[in-house]
């Protein structure tokens, strides 16, 4: 029976994806070299030291990647001020499960800093959640089980009894190795490349009953 939910961040509870695209574009610029949208997709959900690693193998550069995701994020914390939005039914789907007492958990491959940004912007904090995990708390990012192992061991949970909230493939991935349920919502990608989870929604709004009672 379901004890927990836990969420991820980026796609689940805020559309971020355009901002940190935009900021690794204008930092990869700052290089001298031209990077599109495109070539951070197979990337999404990854971590950024995956989403900027990814792109500079891509086009055969060697990055130190904690000097570039430094000047991403301060690029990225200009350009969102004032301009993120919580997705539709994030705060309603979060009140809902903390009626039903269950344990809720963030999840994000995100830095500290990011999730911080981001939370502050939506209009929630660390508080929200019984437990946050970042990308900085696991060696191994999604698609690898780790922080979904590590979110329900957080909240004393096994993750058989947990919900993972997801919208990217490498995160139902991770989810499913975990062992959990996975909820898609297809903010990011369409319902056919996240065919893996259990239930599939266009947002938060539209939770069936029975993401509920399993």
């Amino acid at each position: 029976m379901i004890q927990g939910v836990l969420f991820d961040m980026d796609g689940v509870l805020v559309d971020s994806e355009s901002f940190i695209c935009k900021a690794a574009i204008m930092m990869f610029s700052e290089l001298g070299i031209k990077v599109l949208p495109e070539d951070f997709q197979p990337f999404v959900g990854m971590g950024e030291n995956r989403y900027l690693g990814g792109v500079a193998d891509q086009h055969r550069i060697s990055v130190d990647i904690e000097q570039v995701k430094v000047r991403t994020y301060e690029i990225y914390q200009k350009i969102v001020r004032g301009k993120l939005s919580p997705l539709p039914g994030a705060h309603e789907f979060i009140s809902k499960c903390r009626n039903k007492g269950l344990k809720l958990a963030l999840a994000t491959s995100a830095d500290t800093i990011k999730m911080e940004v981001n939370l502050k912007e939506i209009g929630l904090s660390r508080d929200s959640f019984h437990s946050v995990v970042t990308g900085l708390d696991v060696e191994k990012k999604k698609p690898f089980p780790d922080i979904y192992l590590k979110a329900a061991e957080c909240l004393g949970l096994k993750p058989i009894d947990c919900l993972v909230v997801e919208d990217a493939e490498s995160g139902i991935e991770s989810g499913k190795a975990a062992g959990c349920k996975c909820l898609a919502i297809t903010s990011s990608f369409n319902a056919a490349s996240l065919k893996k989870a259990d239930w599939i929604c266009d947002s938060l709004l539209n939770i069936p009953e029975e993401v509920f009672n399993w």
